[in-house]
């Protein structure tokens, strides 16, 4: 409750039991809260970065090191802390890898902004010294960047290894990035200037049992359904599909209607037109040359057995994204009425075929021409196995994705922030004021990066750090922390590269997060409203609650 004395007579201003911090107190409560979600988070950056098991209000286990999963897992109140999550979500839509790194350069941003604040620098100084550092940080990115070719599978399978090195699926890393690497190079479309690539053209299906080392490329679709009716064919091949949005039933009024019946006869013509009407539909399908139907709705019974009876193929109840996925991979069309299909209509595959996998029985849509909508099948020992290798190849397709549709790279290990940090000092000088020491804070911000993946590998970090800077003041621009032999080396040399698109992404979230945060000088939080008790509660859990109040 905030109130003020005017003549003697209190005036409410806020509502009674609201909280509010201003000024210094509302600037540390924030960068606290900001500071303790990169805390949770930093261990996890890295090669040799550490996993997290995060168990939520239910009991159910999740095990990983990527930031925007842990992130997310986590039940953040506070709404400085919140931004923080936003941030990997940003980072994770837009190009899919880099979640903790942006995170934590946030953190430490804010950080090194408390410090300057302590000794007496101004937030809003401190906020255009970030911003004049970001718009040259991201200058400096791009002049370092070197540009490749993007069909280059090489170059392409090493930046999907990186972004897999420290994943559950490390041991595989090789095999998984041929996997993304032919997926993405797949689905990509030719465009002027360059390619496009839609990650959801993509499927990542994940079935738990044998292991990782079976995961597989399909060019084509698996979806998780089995075959209608125990009667059809199992397997067609050379097969004609056609794909349907509507369903293969007869169609029920629109208002409640009541049909009198008689006599016995009326039923069964009844039922016999109903029979007949299912059957023309069918052989409406069959007469397009179709031998496989993928339909998103129902399939009636009776239609079932004709559709059997002429050795066609059927899957129903087949999600929405999944049929736009199957007419993308086959190249036919989504029909939104059987009246209206076509032989021009159909897809084709080489073979569609339903297969048990592990205790399921799924329907494989393979070899067709030139799919542009493939899978990746995951499997895994467990399912919590199989879902962080999903995690890890979502990074993987998202970082050669990156690259093919903005060709250009540079060195990992913090090579590119140790750089960057470097030529930011030098900038910094031409400033006589104190927003010198707010640019000079960026650069240490971004060495924070190096410095953490010594500290996560077991190194000694202050004397990386001592030979970083060293090497980089020697103008070798590429020298980055090399975590598995534990020394400063030159990360191109070793091919260790990451999408450029990456690194720009977290420097801005990063920024204009902290910029936000910074711009804070008062918090007001309103009341939670108290549930009203009930009067069926008995007297035993009412005291319960009177204890627990006290």
């Amino acid at each position: 409750m905030a109130a003020s004395e005017l003549a003697g007579q209190p005036i409410l201003i806020l509502k009674e039991g609201t909280k509010r911090a201003r000024g210094r107190e509302a600037l540390h409560a924030n960068i606290t809260a900001a500071r303790i979600i990169v805390e949770a988070v930093k261990s996890s950056l890295g090669p040799k970065g550490m996993d997290k098991m995060l168990v939520d209000s239910y009991g159910d286990v999740t095990i990983t090191n990527d930031g925007a999963t842990i992130l997310d897992e986590m039940d953040v109140q506070h709404p400085a802390a919140k931004m923080m999550v936003e941030i990997a979500k940003t980072q994770d839509d837009e190009v899919g890898d880099g979640t903790t790194t942006a995170v934590i350069l946030a953190g430490e941003l804010l950080s090194k902004a408390e410090d300057l604040i302590e000794k007496g620098v101004h937030p809003t100084i401190i906020v255009d010294g970030y911003r004049r550092a970001t718009e040259k940080a991201l200058g400096y990115l791009r002049k370092i960047a070197v540009k490749v070719d993007p069909r280059k599978k090489d170059l392409l399978r090493r930046v999907a290894t990186i972004s897999m090195a420290g994943k559950i699926l490390a041991e595989y890393k090789e095999s998984m990035a041929d996997l993304a690497v032919g997926a993405i190079l797949q689905v990509g479309e030719k465009i002027p200037g360059g390619y496009e690539v839609d990650i959801d053209d993509v499927k990542v299906e994940k079935k738990a049992g044998e292991s990782l080392t079976d995961t597989t490329f399909v060019k084509g679709i698996v979806i998780d359904k089995e075959v209608v009716h125990p009667g059809m064919r199992k397997r067609v091949e050379n097969a004609r599909i056609a794909i349907l949005n509507c369903a293969l039933e007869v169609e029920k009024t629109k208002i409640d209607a009541k049909i009198n019946i008689e006599d016995p006869n009326q039923m069964k013509a009844f039922l016999d037109e109903e029979e007949t009407t299912l059957k023309e539909m069918v052989d409406k399908i069959t007469r397009t040359g179709a031998k496989v139907l993928i339909c998103e709705k129902g399939i009636d019974d009776v239609a079932q057995h004709f559709l059997a009876k002429n050795g066609i193929l059927a899957v129903r109840r087949v999600k929405q994204s999944d049929l736009e996925k199957i007419a993308k991979a086959t190249g036919g069309k989504i029909a939104t009425n059987i009246h209206d299909l076509r032989l021009s209509d159909l897809g084709f595959a080489k073979l569609v075929e339903e297969r048990r996998v592990g205790e399921d029985k799924m329907t494989f849509i393979e070899g067709c021409k030139n799919p542009k909508s493939v899978t990746i099948l995951v499997r895994g020992g467990t399912n919590r196995i199989v879902e962080e290798a999903e995690r890890a190849i979502h990074d993987g397709l998202c970082v050669v994705r990156d690259v093919v549709q903005d060709p250009w790279v540079v060195a990992g290990g913090g090579a590119a922030e140790a750089e960057v940090a470097r030529r930011l000092r030098k900038y910094a000088e031409k400033f006589a004021g104190k927003e010198q020491l707010a640019i000079v804070a960026f650069a240490e911000a971004l060495e924070s990066i190096p410095m953490i993946l010594a500290e996560n590998a077991g190194l000694e970090p202050i004397d990386i750090m001592v030979q970083l800077r060293a090497e980089h003041n020697r103008r070798h621009a590429w020298a980055g922390v090399e975590p598995f032999a534990g020394v400063v080396a030159d990360m191109a040399k070793r091919n260790v590269y990451e999408p450029l698109a990456v690194k720009v992404q977290a420097l801005k979230s990063a920024s204009e997060a902290a910029g936000m945060i910074l711009r804070i000088d008062d918090l007001i939080a309103a009341s939670k409203t108290k549930e009203e008790k009930t009067p069926s509660k008995g007297l035993e859990e009412g005291a319960k609650e009177a204890t627990s109040e006290l």
